[in-house]
């Protein structure tokens, strides 16, 4: 903190350079605090060095820091002075919460739910981050530093890394059944800057976007940000399920689906709509984009094929992250483009994208390539399996007689629908956070009027086996009330259409 630019500021803009130095010091220092410009638990500059910074005499600093102490403003130890926490003025708490400046799409922007929330006892998204090999991860991080040339050192390949881009595709065609070679894969930073890029890349302002309903959140945003038309699509037990007045009133430039387990709900697209999705996009000219989540984790039964490899050519981009088979923090994701598409995504993304990240994507290849990424898949397999297990037979046993359960076949969440709809699935949602429980409420996630999806959705990946049992017990007391009360009433409840639901990735 620069003092003497703080006082002579405080006192150009209140015309008190003719006050006594005591008194100024004083006031700076006061209105200073008070209007948080000093937050609290600073520690104040030590009296002599203050003194002499601002050319005054040591008694005089020493006057201000009693007077401020006496009025509470800050208080003192064996290390000096220190500011204490005070409500901060009317004025500066109004300044802080107007809202200047902002474009109509900031202002629909959903609250994010502080970092503590996401890692309480089923927030969706969260793998089981205690099981990831760090040790193993540290070693390859390391070789792959110790290796890096000094050419590396400058701004990476707009497109990724050639040795992660290969590597990704060996592991796509052998895997999910994707029809791809490198030049088609292009590494970004997670699942949103990819939606991000597709969004602004593959369609204009005023545009139609198909999206989910209810659906994700991030999708919406960054088809709002891009300047789209949403047009939210009803889902139901086989995934996405547009009607024929759907292709004829609102025909799409973009469709974004989420077949492998469906966000929030969970359930996975068949094979009979994936061919006539396909399909129909094809005649429509319409751009589809497939995001792959949770396709890793299937528990019963044999996964489907992407659909981007389900026909030859077929208008899909294919998207992927590492957020869940790995970590959060690792901050990569993939887009496969048609090979019709590459030139100009490879052109887009040198003008606009990132470069870095080096170390950690040959890290990553080498991940993919040593058969290690395969192995903690299987083992995370076994384990979000046991986890699933014991999570469906405790809300059997609790909340069987109020909501059915739904996509609990793959991936890492499940959904608990409730039978009655008129229960206020926001209100259970905000009751349970009360006990550190982090549901998301489905109906939060309605893309564009109401789906008639209430419910919960109960990520299980994080949460051990043995806790399931306390923890649906502690949820199920709240889900109970909540529907005794609903039945008070002779109407559904209808909650206030929200712009989103909770960001996952």
């Amino acid at each position: 903190m620069d003092f003497a630019l703080l006082v002579s500021a405080y006192a150009d803009s209140h015309g008190h350079n003719n006050w006594p130095r005591q008194r100024l010091l004083h006031e700076c220092l006061r209105a200073a605090i008070r209007n948080g410009t000093l937050a609290a638990g600073t520690r104040l500059a030590a009296s002599r060095v203050l003194a002499e910074e601002l050319g005054m005499a040591r008694n005089t600093v020493l006057y201000a820091y009693e007077q401020l102490a006496s009025e509470g403003f800050v208080s003192t130890d064996r290390r000096g002075t220190v500011v204490a926490t005070v409500m901060a003025s009317p004025a500066r708490r109004a300044a802080r919460g107007a809202v200047i400046g902002l474009s109509q799409r900031a202002r629909q922007l959903r609250v994010v739910p502080p970092d503590a929330a996401r890692m309480e006892a089923f927030a969706p998204g969260v793998p089981a981050l205690d099981h990831f090999p760090m040790t193993l991860w540290r070693r390859m991080l390391e070789r792959a530093l110790r290796s890096m040339t000094v050419t590396q050192l400058n701004y990476g390949d707009p497109a990724g890394q050639p040795e992660l881009r290969a590597a990704i595709a060996d592991h796509l065609r052998a895997a999910r059944g994707v029809a791809c070679d490198a030049s088609q894969v292009f590494i970004t930073d997670g699942t949103q800057n990819s939606l991000d890029v597709c969004m602004h890349a593959l369609a204009d302002a005023g545009d139609t976007v198909w999206i989910e309903n209810p659906g994700y959140g991030g999708a919406l945003a960054a088809a709002r940000g891009a300047g789209l038309a949403v047009a939210g699509i009803d889902v139901d037990d086989e995934g996405m399920a547009p009607s024929e007045d759907d292709w004829l009133l609102r025909p799409p430039r973009l469709i974004y689906t989420t077949p492998s387990h469906q966000y929030p709900v969970g359930s996975v697209l068949s094979l009979r709509r994936r061919h006539a999705l396909i399909a129909a996009a094809r005649t429509a000219g319409a751009l589809i984009i497939e995001d792959d989540y949770d396709s890793e984790f299937r528990h019963d039964g044999a996964p489907l094929h992407a659909m981007q490899g389900l026909s030859d050519d077929a208008p899909v981009l294919y998207l992927g992250t590492f957020s869940k088979t790995m970590f959060p923090s690792l901050r990569i994701g993939f887009v496969v483009v048609p090979a019709a598409l590459t030139d100009t995504f490879a052109q887009m993304r040198a003008q606009s994208s990132a470069r870095g990240r080096v170390a950690e994507q040959l890290a990553l290849a080498e991940f993919l390539y040593s058969g290690q990424f395969a192995l903690h898949l299987r083992r995370m397999r076994r384990l979000y399996r046991q986890r699933r297990d014991a999570l469906v037979a405790a809300l059997e046993r609790h909340l069987g007689s109020v909501a059915t359960l739904h996509g609990g076949s793959a991936g890492m969440h499940l959904s608990l629908r409730f039978t009655d709809a008129r229960i206020n699935d926001l209100a259970v949602a905000a009751q349970a956070q009360v006990h550190r429980i982090a549901v998301n409420a489905l109906s939060a996630h309605d893309t564009q009027g109401v789906s008639g999806w209430k419910g919960l959705m109960l990520g299980y990946a994080q949460v051990p086996a043995e806790q399931m049992e306390g923890l649906v017990k502690q949820l199920a007391a709240v889900v109970h009330l909540a529907a005794y009360a609903a039945k008070q009433f002779k109407t559904p409840y209808q909650p206030a259409r929200r712009t989103s639901g909770r960001s996952r990735r």
